[in-house]
């Protein structure tokens, strides 16, 4: 299907002689095209039908609203109930069934010139709708027109039938500050005047990919080596520590030791299993740390820690107390800014963006939809666009290449918004199977773009650090929540185990604090201590994962889980918050820039 355009849409005008001078109007025409999931041709066709019968009805914005409403809103809801009762027998205008027919049969005739002959006569059966004995021409006979979701993607491109038939659409199942009689719309000009950057600035920030499988282990040791350095410095500062002693060197009285937790075997970390692991300067071994002394406490492989207790034989340290590490502080600009009158309205999705049975995109036009209705300010579309772990993409049942697919996505996105003018932050992920397996990733490259396109879209590696009109925004899409989650082992806390995992990710100022990584995180050291670390603590953390979604305030941080946009064959969900900058000053309590977030059923 060809991809709709202002182009195509204004040809089809002048073919028609249909006056048309606005070009708001043609991207209005664009985007109803998107969402309606119609050709330009069909477009055209039915506003020719529609003005005719309403005494040659001119061209405009208001005219386009009241046609959207009177034949567009009717006509899609006609084509749902027609797949609902009839998607066995579903027919398309792209091709005749005559067409699709006579191309099979030469496909299956040039097939069988390269095989060997059966012994015996042969009849090849009748392939009618009725007896559909082709999976090929089923599948292309089911494929939906749409420019995410053509036959030529996957031989069985058919709808999911659980994502169309599934309940509870714009549910909101999380809730968070003030959200009585929040309005979630962006300002009046979307996009309009907002201040979007890397905090760490372009010359400092990870902007295109490096060589990588190449480390040494003297290497990683160095990068270890630094971290624990680092924030034994932090530690000693705050907690007002004069020295810490050698963990290996016996001693009778309580010492106070600073090292990286780990496991003493290549098994899941247990109480019984730690080991505290010092850095050069306190002689770089490794020992057994007995924690039945500790009343509560909550460790992972690869945190950092000072722990206080005996170590009488130099052997095995008796823990009697844990000191965990301390935040940055979050940011202050240099300059004074005065309070925004208006929130700037953020959503937030995470891939995959189709369902784990088909890859129509079809959430994908359901989100841009959302997007063309609440008309946000900031879209962060977090990855994976092209899903690694898709079905059909591990079976090779795909006919176009995964940078195409990808293609059509992005194109998609940009034209659908474009009315809207919100900006876009594209963040790729580990499972993009089209882009570089490594972490940290660099972002994105789209060349193509036209200049309106460049300064609406913002390509950022995974993970970064976002200035958004003087909000600063957190960004990975690495589940490091599933992932620490299954090694973390915790006593007496109290508290729920993501807002334990959110702390250390805050504390040990690490997007991927973990160490030894997952087996599926292909980690380069040099570049994560470069990229990987938090150069501040963030006003908002968005740390997309398989497990629930959740908004929750830790340390002054709000950490925003939006979940996925689907899970398997069903929908999923997405996140909305209303940010606002508060006035800098030094002098008055800090207030988080967050005043209301909502992760939604899509």
């Amino acid at each position: 299907m060809a991809l709709v355009t202002a182009e195509s849409l204004k040809s089809e005008l002048e073919m028609f002689d249909v006056p048309c001078t606005d070009d708001s109007v043609l991207d209005t025409m664009v985007e109803l095209c998107i969402c309606s999931r119609i050709q330009a041709d069909e477009m055209l066709l039915e506003w020719v039908a529609y003005s005719t019968t309403k005494n040659g009805l001119k061209l405009s914005a208001d005219t386009l609203e009241q046609f959207k409403h009177e034949v567009l809103n009717k006509k899609s809801k006609s084509k749902q109930s027609f797949r609902k009762d009839e998607s066995h027998n579903r027919t398309r205008d792209i091709h005749s069934l005559q067409d699709l027919i006579k191309a099979e049969e030469e496909e299956d005739n040039l097939l069988d010139s390269y095989s060997t002959p059966a012994k015996g006569p042969q009849k090849r059966a009748l392939t009618t709708p009725e007896h559909p004995h082709s999976k090929r021409s089923t599948a292309l006979l089911a494929s939906p027109g749409l420019l995410l979701s053509p036959a030529s993607f996957s031989p069985s491109a058919t709808p999911s039938q659980k994502y169309s038939q599934r309940g509870g659409k714009g549910e909101v199942v999380v809730t968070f500050g003030a959200v009585q009689g929040t309005r979630w719309v962006g300002r009046r000009s979307a996009g309009a005047g907002v201040q979007l950057e890397l905090l760490e600035g372009c010359e400092d920030s990870l902007r295109s990919s490096y060589k990588f499988m190449f480390q040494r282990l003297r290497d990683v040791r160095n990068v270890l080596t630094e971290k624990i350095e680092e924030l034994g410095e932090s530690l000693k500062s705050h907690f007002s520590i004069e020295e810490f002693s050698p963990v290996s060197l016996p001693a009778q009285d309580s010492i106070k030791v600073l090292g990286q937790v780990c496991c003493d075997s290549n098994g899941k970390l247990n109480a019984h299993s730690v080991l505290l692991e010092a850095g050069p300067e306190q002689g770089g071994h490794q020992v057994p740390v007995d924690l039945s002394e500790l009343k509560e406490y909550s460790l992972f492989p690869g945190q950092v820690v000072v722990m206080e207790g005996m170590n009488t034989t130099g052997r095995k340290l008796m823990a009697s107390k844990l000191y965990e590490g301390v935040p940055l502080p979050f940011y202050t600009p240099e300059i004074k800014m005065e309070m925004d009158e208006e929130p700037m309205n953020v959503l937030v999705a995470c891939g995959p963006y189709t369902t784990s049975d088909t890859l129509t995109f079809d959430p994908l036009l359901d989100l841009i939809s959302i997007i063309v209705r609440d008309r946000p300010d900031v879209c962060l579309l977090l990855g994976p666009f092209v899903d690694s772990k898709h079905e059909q993409i591990e079976k090779a049942q795909v006919t176009e290449t995964f940078e195409a697919i990808f293609s059509r996505c992005v194109e998609s996105i940009l034209d659908g918004t474009k009315s809207v003018g919100c900006r876009l932050v594209f963040v790729p992920s580990q499972r993009d199977i089209h882009h570089h397996y490594i972490f940290p990733q660099p972002p994105f490259t789209l060349p193509n773009l036209s200049k309106d396109q460049v300064q609406r879209v913002t390509l950022v590696p995974d993970p970064c650090t976002l200035l958004i009109d003087g909000v600063t925004f957190g960004l990975t899409s690495t589940d490091i929540l599933f992932h620490m989650g299954a090694e973390e082992i915790s006593c007496g806390t109290g508290s729920d185990r993501f807002s334990r995992i959110l702390k250390h990710i805050l504390t040990q100022r690490s997007y991927y604090p973990l160490y030894p990584p997952v087996e599926e995180v292909n980690m380069d050291y040099e570049k994560f201590q470069s990229f990987g670390q938090m150069p501040l603590t963030p006003d908002v953390l968005i740390i997309p994962s398989e497990l629930r979604y959740f908004v929750k305030d830790v340390v002054g941080c709000i950490c925003v889980n939006p979940g996925r946009l689907t899970k398997g064959q069903v929908g999923g969900t997405y996140g909305r918050l209303l940010v606002q900058r508060s006035a800098s000053s030094q002098d008055v309590k800090r207030v988080s820039p967050c005043l209301a977030a909502q992760v939604v059923k899509v």
